[in-house]
């Protein structure tokens, strides 16, 4: 889990434009909400790897995964297409919404336990 996230909040840095049309548009400040969430995926990866640190690194990236909500729902408002960007069949941005992503969170909160 802790490669899954670490990976996934570093591309936040590396491909910036993956994630920006994926924010919604009544969200403010969309560059620094891209940073802030590539900053958590990456601390909360490096706080898996550290026993002391893991429950509380695993509710942060139960949070983080429920902040994210609204991106999915907004994936799926648009079509489940982003010009220039990621499109898929709807039903696929049903399936991240609906089973993709309470799996994610489901694991994440594996990690809280003891």
């Amino acid at each position: 889990m802790a490669l899954f996230y670490f990976l996934g909040g570093i591309n936040h840095f590396v491909q910036p434009e993956f994630y920006l049309p994926l924010i919604p548009e009544y969200f403010p400040e969309p560059e620094l909400l891209n940073l802030i969430a590539g900053i958590a995926e990456v601390l909360g990866a490096i706080g898996l790897l550290i026993p002391r640190f893991q429950k509380l690194a695993a509710w942060g990236i139960v949070i983080m995964l429920i902040a994210f909500i609204p991106s999915h729902v907004y994936f799926i408002q648009v079509g489940s297409c982003i010009p220039e960007g990621l499109c898929t069949e709807e039903w696929i941005g049903w399936v991240r919404l609906v089973i993709i992503h309470p799996i994610l969170i489901f694991w994440a909160w594996l990690y809280t336990r003891d």
